[in-house]
């Protein structure tokens, strides 16, 4: 029974033998693996924002982290954040390489004269980027960019069959609406009504005032019936019927 009890202690001892040198070489080995990440790479189509840009932006992220450590869902999240990116997707690559696939953000309009706004109408900051294209200039509260851009694009549908481009839309603190179309001539829409008095405008475009778009000033189409005109030189508003 001695020499029993004896061996069934020798193969418990064994076997924790077994589990220690198990454990420390599956930590050496993890401590082998996670070394510090040596290399960086970016993947995508960017129009707007530069490598050094991003190498900048990006570079804080990773400092001090290891390959094998470093969580890849908060690390995408942190990278989401940067202003320019609508989308960022990070992989690792053996040895000790991260690569980051980047989707850039697109500007579709200015936005309260310091920020940019994406199709869904969602703003985000400029930064240090320069935009050269033509971009439509639009202003609205807090919050409600996909609302400003939503009427934006309803304005241009119903406006381009006459010749004109708005160039600014402006939505107030209190609810109102005006645009400018050509860089020129404002128009006035008000707060309430929208699709009626559009409606009017072009009517009114159609029949009278296009013909004499070089001395308007601006359309205010603020009334019940009508349309009230300001003329370039001229103080006082002279009435189109609508």
């Amino acid at each position: 029974m001695a020499a029993s009890g004896s061996g069934s202690r020798g193969s418990w001892l064994g076997l924790v033998l077994l589990l220690v040198l198990l454990v420390a070489g599956g930590r050496a080995l993890w401590l082998w693996l996670d070394r510090p990440i040596e290399r960086v790479s970016i993947r995508g189509e960017l129009e707007h924002v530069s490598a050094a840009y991003l190498r900048s932006k990006l570079a804080p992220l990773v400092q001090g982290r290891t390959w094998l450590s470093v969580d890849l869902g908060e690390l995408r999240e942190r990278a989401r954040r940067i202003e320019w990116l609508e989308e960022v997707r990070v992989s690792r690559h053996w040895p000790d390489a991260l690569t980051f696939e980047l989707f850039e953000q697109r500007p579709v309009a200015r936005w309260n004269d310091s920020e940019l706004l994406n199709p869904r109408g969602k703003a985000f900051r400029r930064d240090s980027v320069t935009v050269d294209e033509p971009l439509p200039d639009l202003a609205g509260p807090r919050g409600s960019g996909a609302e400003v851009l939503a009427w934006y694009d309803r304005l241009q549908r119903q406006l381009k069959p006459l010749g004109l481009t708005v160039t600014q839309l402006r939505l107030e603190d209190r609810g109102a609406w005006r645009f400018q179309v050509n860089d020129g001539l404002w128009v006035m829409l008000g707060r309430n009504d929208r699709p009626a008095r559009l409606a009017r405008f072009v009517a009114a475009w159609r029949r009278q005032l296009g013909e004499q778009a070089s001395r308007i000033r601006y359309v205010d189409l603020r009334y019940p019936n009508g349309v009230a005109v300001a003329w370039h030189g001229e103080d006082a508003e002279a009435g189109a019927d609508g």
